[in-house]
């Protein structure tokens, strides 16, 4: 827990395939931790970087099948230790995440339709925790790893009709959900207590529900164990940062944005941002946790979107202020590159996609990361 007694920034790898190169690139950037998601490691580039059909559904990587859990699969195991071998080799640390669980299989994996198995039966909890206790007796002493966040984004509202916090109520529908396969923090307690069965020490994130927004921490419930940080993603307002070449770009930062279903238009800047985030602040402060244990382990805004550059000097702003960690997304992401911030505004040149198509790093062109957006982002990187 020592490596975040001080405000950390890092960035997140999300790549289709181990590329340990990476690590050397981040820390040259400053970049002091890797957020690594390793799920896609599984599957096959012609789905992943064509659409193709996938050829492998009911393969997942590290837990066999989201099915049902039987055990780690040693050769992924294997694959991920050498990749973390080189985040240490590289003096990198990182916290290791997943995408997909036994009963709740990443949505880009599953049809694109989310997996709610998990928040239907308690069977997937229990399997979840076997998971998690089996990677973390193997993973307790690598002198990379420095977090284990139990689950990318989860989402059990979506498995009971919530969809929408603009227009929902948090605490009804947590009333209601309290004690059943869909309470989150029950899940996170049975997780917690079998890891801590076989590892004490090694620090453990928890996201908030939703897809990891902020409102949700007003049911989430502090763990009694002093080696704990709870995580929001920021990516508000969607309809804003997820804009791309075939949305449209509709909306600018800072501006007036159509929210909950476009059912109302709100204005949106660096006091709207600090303001969404408040649920985040007040809950820390309610329950006595200190800024060094909150993370904002995602953010980002699609680079080509007017004023995404001064979105994230804001939210990176807001995040210092507070004192809280952050790591952007992405650095350098091979499987999509409108969050590939280096780049500017700029699209990528055939040569970029040559290398991507032969599972190699693409060739980086110094002038390119001189850029309002990278170099909101560098900047506070070095300081």
């Amino acid at each position: 827990m020592a490596f975040w007694n001080e405000q950390r920034k890092g960035a997140n790898f999300m790549n289709s395939t181990s590329l340990p190169g990476n690590y050397a690139e981040a820390s040259k950037q400053g970049i002091e931790f890797i957020r690594l998601a390793p799920d896609k490691w599984s599957k096959d580039r012609e789905f992943l970087f064509e659409d193709k059909p996938d050829k492998t559904p009911d393969v997942d990587f590290l837990i066999g099948s989201s099915d049902k859990y039987e055990g780690l699969v040693e050769e992924d195991f294997q694959r991920l230790k050498a990749d973390l071998d080189a985040a240490e080799a590289n003096g990198t640390k990182v916290v290791l995440t997943v995408l997909s669980l036994p009963g709740n299989q990443w949505r880009q994996f599953n049809g694109r339709k989310n997996d709610d198995r998990m928040w239907q039966s308690l069977e997937y909890h229990k399997q979840a925790a076997q998971f998690w206790k089996d990677l973390a007796e193997r993973l307790k002493d690598h002198p990379a790893v420095i977090g284990y966040n139990l689950i990318n984004e989860p989402h059990p509202e979506t498995a009971t009709g919530f969809e929408d916090f603009w227009v929902e109520d948090y605490e009804a529908w947590y009333a209601k959900q309290k004690n059943t396969a869909s309470d989150l923090n029950l899940l996170y307690s049975e997780i917690v207590k079998a890891v801590r069965t076989v590892d004490k020490d090694t620090p453990i994130m928890l996201d908030s529900g939703l897809y990891a927004t902020p409102w949700a921490f007003k049911y989430l419930k502090p763990i009694d164990d002093p080696n704990v940080l709870y995580a929001f993603h920021m990516y508000e307002p969607y309809e804003m940062t997820s804009q791309n070449q075939n949305k449209g770009f509709t909306y600018s930062y800072p501006g007036k944005v159509k929210v909950g279903g476009e059912a109302k238009e709100m204005n949106f800047d660096r006091e709207a941002l600090e303001k969404f985030l408040e649920p985040v602040e007040q809950w820390a402060k309610d329950n006595s946790i200190p800024a060094n244990r909150i993370i904002a382990s995602e953010f980002g805004i699609n680079r080509m979107v007017k004023g995404a550059d001064q979105y994230m000097a804001d939210l990176i702003s807001i995040f210092n202020e507070k004192g809280w960690h952050w790591s952007f997304y992405a650095f350098r992401e091979d499987t999509w590159d409108g969050m590939d911030y280096e780049m500017g505004t700029k699209k990528p040149n055939w040569k970029y996609w040559e290398a991507i198509e032969k599972g190699e790093l693409p060739e980086r062109n110094p002038k390119d990361a001189d850029n309002p957006i990278w170099n909101a982002i560098a900047d506070d990187l070095t300081k």
